[in-house]
């Protein structure tokens, strides 16, 4: 059976399973229930020392006792793709426990016509679905038997493409017993990251970027595609998961065309590695939100 290694177990994060455990309930114990049952949540990828805290305010509003089957959708850092990719793996390893992928899915989604498929290296390599990975095990290991993953690796898409894949994906996003996972940090800000959009009325640089941020967090709450779409043309803001977060915009739109509009997005932690006070700092910022519906 070919399962996923944990490539990033031991740098981005502990490979000790008991340790690894001990920081998740610490998060999460230390974040409330306030935007739950989540059918979708928005949280970040980078090593845990930055973000596991604030990844578990979006965690912490999962409902496992439902859930049976969780959508990771993560963008691409290393390789170019101008669709949506699917994992080869039967299995992905983590410190705490393997998780199962849902092949059955996975072969609905290849007869689409609208996928292909990650060979093994392009998997293991990509950490926006892996850092992800334990706080699903960990969420999830009372019931670690009755659920799958279907990872899928997002690559650059246009706003129709976005609009596209979201309609493909809102029948899976309608079943309250299916979970979406969107992998995304926020506003990469300095000069290794080619970006230092900086509004001086706001004072300290991180205060800019800030707002900057929290402008599109309030229009990702509003669930318009294409509000999104021109604020990113406005700002160019470096959300390194912003298709992944046109994806779930789009397949809330599908669901809206068809009549369902009882949803709500609602941001809930937000964090930055460091803060900016000249040009020559740099960060990452880092978001946590829930999609709610509403019955």
């Amino acid at each position: 059976m070919s399962a996923r290694r944990a490539t990033h177990a031991g740098s981005w994060y502990t490979d000790s399973g008991a340790e690894l455990s001990r920081q998740l309930d610490r998060w999460l114990g230390a974040a409330d229930l306030s935007h739950g049952p989540a059918r979708a949540i928005i949280a970040p990828h980078a090593g845990y020392t930055y973000c596991g805290a604030c990844g578990a305010f979006a965690y912490r509003q999962v409902s496992p006792v439902v859930v049976k089957r969780i959508f990771i959708l993560g963008p691409s850092h290393h390789v170019r793709l101008r669709g949506c990719a699917l994992s080869v793996a039967k299995k992905y390893r983590t410190p705490l426990y393997d998780l199962k992928i849902d092949t059955q899915i996975n072969a609905e989604l290849e007869k689409t016509g609208q996928f292909s498929w990650m060979d093994m290296k392009t998997d293991e390599d990509e950490h926006s679905i892996e850092m992800h990975l334990p706080y699903i095990a960990k969420v999830m290991e009372d019931y670690k038997d009755q659920f799958t993953i279907v990872p899928i690796l997002v690559g650059s898409l246009n706003p129709e493409q976005e609009a596209q894949y979201g309609s493909l994906l809102s029948s899976y996003l309608m079943d309250p017993t299916n979970l979406f996972v969107i992998s995304s940090d926020f506003c990469h800000w300095g000069q290794r990251f080619s970006y230092t959009y900086y509004d001086r009325s706001c004072g300290a640089i991180h205060k800019s970027i800030e707002k900057l941020d929290k402008q599109g967090m309030d229009i990702i709450e509003t669930l318009s595609p294409h509000s999104f779409t021109e604020y990113l043309r406005k700002y160019n803001n470096t959300i390194c998961g912003r298709h992944p977060i046109g994806v779930m915009l789009g397949a809330v739109k599908a669901l809206q065309d068809q009549g369902y509009d009882k949803m709500s997005f609602k941001f809930l932690k937000y964090d930055q590695s460091s803060q900016c006070q000249d040009m020559e700092d740099s960060s990452v910022s880092y978001a946590s939100g829930s999609l709610v519906f509403e019955m």
